[in-house]
């Protein structure tokens, strides 16, 4: 069979790769475009373009982005033509898939979605528009199949592809060695894997480091970005650890998380953590507008209730970064909270093993039996 995928992000990229992977052991002669990233390539995506070249972010961002966003609608349009695939995979990346699902449902080919849009979160009635475009939509958040089957559509809960992730995960055995790295407290910073949050997010955190003299702060690095936008890090003396934030994470007492995928990754380290989060001026206004949850972390909207602080825009600040970070550290029934919290979590999750499901259902709908 062949398979036509798009994700548009790193994380979705890593869940689109494992997707992949999934897919060829239950049909070994599959062929697989699309557009994603270098993971996906990895597993054998044929790339029609790479996410990087595409993604913006941002109400106000996107705007000015949109140009650039329709030539690779359009380019991933054509190459869906020639492509002639059996089945459009979808993955994340809600603003560009939406578009793809109505095309790929105008052209009759099957779509389907593997994580959805979180349109829960709002304009909610975006629900109908998936209903319409989409076959089959594949949930990684155990609380989704409830608000979309109001809307009638076809969704299964196949587990949160996380669990996997950090279920394969082997600790550096000489970690600290590795990156010089003393035995005092660690804080883990994970300003996030985009150009723009890391801009946006890295200067408070590194204002904050002074004041945690004890403590040594290491910043989880990405290098799909470049190393210049981590100089200011290095300026002020802050270590970037590349391509290690599981290792990271592991040996880390807390953590300073930009609100996304990151903070569950956090949460299934049971490292307690502080989720901040800041956009431009005229893009949080837009969003406060039209924001239709109490949580913006998953850690948070997963548990319905409070279980880690959130410090978003004017409120993501020196002062309140290290409030909350000091209560970490020193009030042992604050961190108990936090763990507790965490293990409802887990629990909520289930198992995982969501690529091999969500690909056995996907082959399933295609009629290919082993």
């Amino acid at each position: 069979m062949k398979y036509y995928i798009i994700s548009g992000e790193r994380s979705g990229d890593l869940h689109a790769s494992n997707l992949i992977r999934a897919i060829k052991a239950l049909d070994p002669k599959a062929t697989f475009r699309g557009m994603g990233g270098d993971y996906s390539k990895n597993e054998g995506l044929s790339l029609c373009a790479h996410y990087d070249e595409v993604a913006v972010m941002g109400f106000v961002e996107v705007l000015f982005g949109f140009r650039k966003v329709l030539k690779y609608l359009s380019l991933v349009k054509k190459d869906i033509l020639d492509a002639r695939p059996d089945i459009l995979i979808l993955v994340d990346y809600g603003g560009f898939n939406m578009k793809m699902a109505a095309f790929g449902k105008k052209q009759n080919i099957p779509v389907h979605y593997y994580i959805p849009p979180k349109v829960w979160a709002w304009n909610q009635k975006r629900a109908i528009k998936i209903k319409e475009f989409t076959d089959q939509v594949y949930s990684i958040l155990p609380f989704e199949p409830a608000f979309f089957e109001r809307y009638g559509v076809n969704i299964e809960y196949v587990g949160n592809p996380l669990l996997d992730e950090i279920a394969k995960f082997e600790p550096h055995p000489f970690f600290h060695q590795k990156n010089s790295l003393s035995y005092s407290p660690i804080i883990a910073l994970l300003p996030g894997s985009r150009k723009q949050e890391l801009t946006n997010m890295m200067q408070v955190m590194l204002q904050v480091v002074k004041k945690f003299p004890n403590a040594q702060f290491f910043i989880a690095g990405v290098d799909n970005l470049g190393a210049t936008l981590y100089e200011p890090a290095i300026k002020a003396g802050i270590k970037v650890i590349y391509n290690q934030t599981y290792d990271l994470l592991h040996h880390a007492n807390a953590a300073i998380v930009t609100s996304g995928t990151a903070t569950l990754e956090t949460a299934l380290f049971r490292v307690p953590q502080v989720v901040v989060y800041k956009t431009s001026g005229i893009s949080y206004a837009i969003a406060k507008r039209l924001i239709r949850v109490p949580f913006i972390s998953l850690v948070n909207l997963i548990a319905d209730r409070k279980v880690v602080a959130e410090l978003i825009q004017d409120d993501y600040n020196v002062e309140n970064l290290s409030q909350e970070l000091n209560l970490i550290l020193s009030n042992i029934l604050h961190k108990a909270e936090i763990l507790d919290g965490y293990t409802e979590i887990k629990e909520k999750l289930g198992t995982g093993s969501a690529s091999e499901t969500a690909a056995k259902m996907i082959c399933s709908s295609l009629a290919i039996s082993h």
